[in-house]
């Protein structure tokens, strides 16, 4: 899948490999809110929705996360997560404020390879790009949208549809 993606129009450059719908996903060792390493074998067993902001700190990231927050909510079967480069007290802190409890938001500040094992590392600024992949409940990609103009928010029905495929 191509990753032309722009940032207020300018594009930027994605660094890392190229994952493919039916491929599986690769291992990640990330930062829970209480700092444990948590990795994405803890969460198979359930269709997994990973939702890949730059940070929860910004309006877009903000609307996103509370949404899948509320869709969590009529998709008991599937697991929610949102993942940035925002230090897990920020993200705690955050999810605390606005009310978001369906969702488990992971950080990778201390293990930096998930934004190239799966492709989303924005060069110029050292961010994730804004992503979402669904994966089904032994870790294979059913869905991915990498979005086009990081300003701007995923198909949340497509996402949607693709996860209620796997419940």
């Amino acid at each position: 899948m191509a990753r032309n993606v722009t940032m207020n129009g300018a594009p930027v450059t994605i660094l890392g490999a190229e994952l493919k719908v039916g491929g599986k996903a690769p291992q990640f060792r990330l930062s829970a809110n209480d700092l444990q390493e948590t990795k994405l074998s803890d969460y198979l067993g359930r269709p997994i929705i990973l939702s890949i902001v730059p940070s929860v700190d910004t309006p877009v990231c903000n609307i996103q996360t509370r949404r899948f927050n509320q869709e969590a909510a009529n998709l008991p079967g599937v697991t929610f997560i949102t993942i940035s480069k925002d230090l897990p007290f920020a993200q705690k802190r955050w999810c605390a404020a606005a009310g978001v409890d369906k969702v488990i938001t992971l950080s990778d500040y201390r293990n930096p390879e998930f934004g190239t094992d799966y492709g989303l590392l924005i060069k110029e600024m050292h961010l994730l790009t804004r992503a979402v992949f669904v994966l089904d409940k032994e870790g294979v990609i059913r869905y991915m949208e990498f979005v086009k103009e990081i300003g701007k928010e995923p198909d949340y029905k497509k996402v949607l549809d693709a996860a209620k495929l796997l419940v």
